[in-house]
């Protein structure tokens, strides 16, 4: 038996056209939320599958450890992910699996929190799934991926006393629960699918993190390869009109689901 819920981690505002990438501001920006900075507000929409006992969450936002400075220019909402776990019943010692579909601020932030004068690690007992190819990234950036991550800030406490599972391509993480390597926004970048009786999904984390974003040629600025992002929304198509599934998506305001 798996069951999903769509998680609630807050929200945030970021620059809408690199977010947006070769849309032109005229076609998406009396459509959404933006502000004078023509910042646009994206949602923070993570996803909670429960499956055989195990309650696996997908990403972990934005976290409660931002600098002055990324507060300023994101003007964050309050880190909602542990109200949100608590309103299903779930405290951080339940999850039990945390899948990362990459490893930006926005996405692995929440993998530590501070608790005043001390830090420790979100979900103590889960076991973290990355990809490799990501995790080697984000570690040892080249040039032009130095400004995407911050290892010691966000990672080095998961490396020191974390479990973490690093993935090569494509693994089973539970039943009907797989992790798939994508690539296109970032080298590691993976998507989730979730194959149950009660319906076939895809959560597609920043590969199309937007109802804008469906349209194959639509890329974020902020991809490392428009070519992989492209093959990627092919395969995710491609899957979900063969089973009528459903793609989820983690940043829109509005959808969380869009049937096939």
């Amino acid at each position: 038996m798996i069951s999903i819920h769509k998680i609630d981690a807050g929200f945030y505002w970021s620059d809408g056209g690199a977010f947006m990438g070769v849309l032109p501001y005229t076609m998406w920006s009396q459509k959404t939320q933006v502000d004078e900075r023509r910042r646009q507000k994206l949602n923070l929409n993570l996803l909670l599958i429960q499956a055989n006992g195990r309650n696996i969450l997908v990403d972990t936002g934005l976290g409660n450890r931002l600098s002055d400075k990324q507060i300023e220019i994101y003007q964050p909402s309050e880190f909602l992910l542990p109200q949100s776990l608590s309103e299903l019943g779930l405290r951080d010692c339940d999850i039990t699996d945390v899948i990362m579909t990459h490893l930006h601020f926005d996405h692995a932030g929440g993998i530590v929190t501070s608790f005043g004068d001390s830090e420790n690690l979100t979900f103590p007992y889960a076991k973290h799934w990355i990809q490799r190819s990501e995790w080697e990234m984000a570690k040892n950036p080249d040039d032009l991926n130095r400004a995407a991550y911050s290892f010691e800030h966000q990672l080095s406490l998961l490396e020191a006393k974390g479990r973490i599972e690093l993935i090569d391509g494509e693994c089973e993480i539970a039943e009907g629960v797989t992790a798939i390597w994508s690539g296109g926004h970032t080298v590691g970048c993976q998507i989730v699918q979730i194959d149950s009786p009660d319906g076939f999904y895809i959560y597609a984390g920043d590969i199309i993190p937007t109802f804008f974003h469906t349209s194959p040629a639509v890329t974020s600025a902020y991809d490392v390869s428009r070519k992989e992002t492209f093959a990627a929304k092919q395969l995710i198509f491609a899957r979900l009109k063969a089973r009528q599934g459903i793609l989820l998506l983690d940043h829109d305001l509005n959808k969380w689901e869009i049937q096939y």
